[in-house]
């Protein structure tokens, strides 16, 4: 187990629970999500998008990255549009969920050791959840991680705290003591908003720099985690 590990689990009890975000924090999806994209696109005769320019669209739901998407070739969809758009966004990924996607550096050793050492585990993501449960059974991860709140799952989404809230109702753990670990503005406005300590990850997706949001600690990849939490104080 790395260093740090037991600090996490069991020698101060804090943190209870781990709430970690998906895309950009546990998984690398962008170039999943691009190849969907640019089929929907194409499919309406638009020109494809740059994986680059898909990351600065990820982190608000798939409904969002459509929007964003058509917006980005001119396209500006009605509600009734967008959400045609979006039930068939959900259909495409679905179609070549995981040909590409791959483990962010250290995701499943981190994981597995935090599962190990007692740590309740959760994934709060704004991908919709039968999505996001099969890509974590691809990697492995889903008997780690019992529990799954996803886009869908609750009436509202990140940077809405309800999401946090609802994972940890499931681990049967407070705020106080839980960790949020994510890439992104929604998740860690999120974690703000829920009472909730948070750490942000470089290298994810989001669409500020990531030492303007505001996290507690940033670290550079979950390698670096057990250390941030060393340095954290649980809240009071």
């Amino acid at each position: 187990m790395a260093r740090g590990m037991e600090f996490g689990g069991t020698r101060c009890g804090w943190p209870q629970a781990l709430l970690f975000d998906l895309d950009g924090t546990l998984v690398d999806s962008v170039p999943d999500l691009a190849s969907a994209v640019n089929r929907l696109l194409a499919a309406e005769g638009l020109d494809p998008l740059t994986r680059d320019a898909v990351r600065g669209m990820v982190g608000n739901g798939l409904r969002k990255l459509v929007e964003r998407a058509f917006a980005a070739r001119g396209q500006r969809l009605d509600a009734a549009g967008l959400d045609a758009m979006s039930a068939r966004m959900t259909q495409v990924y679905g179609e070549r969920l995981t040909e590409e996607t791959v483990l962010m550096a250290g995701a499943g050793e981190t994981v597995a050791a935090y599962a190990s050492a007692g740590v309740g585990l959760a994934v709060v993501t704004n991908k919709p959840e039968a999505l996001s449960r099969r890509i974590l059974a691809h990697f492995g991860l889903d008997t780690a991680v019992p529990v799954v709140i996803g886009g869908d799952t609750c009436a509202t989404r990140k940077p809405d705290p309800e999401m946090l809230h609802a994972a940890c109702a499931a681990l049967g753990v407070p705020a106080s003591r839980a960790l949020m670990v994510g890439d992104s503005a929604a998740d860690i406005d999120a974690a703000r908003a829920a009472g909730m300590a948070c750490v942000a990850l470089r290298g994810g997706y989001t669409r500020r720099p990531v030492d303007e949001l505001g996290a507690d600690m940033v670290i550079d990849g979950l390698a670096g985690l057990p250390q941030a939490i060393e340095r954290l104080k649980e809240p009071a």
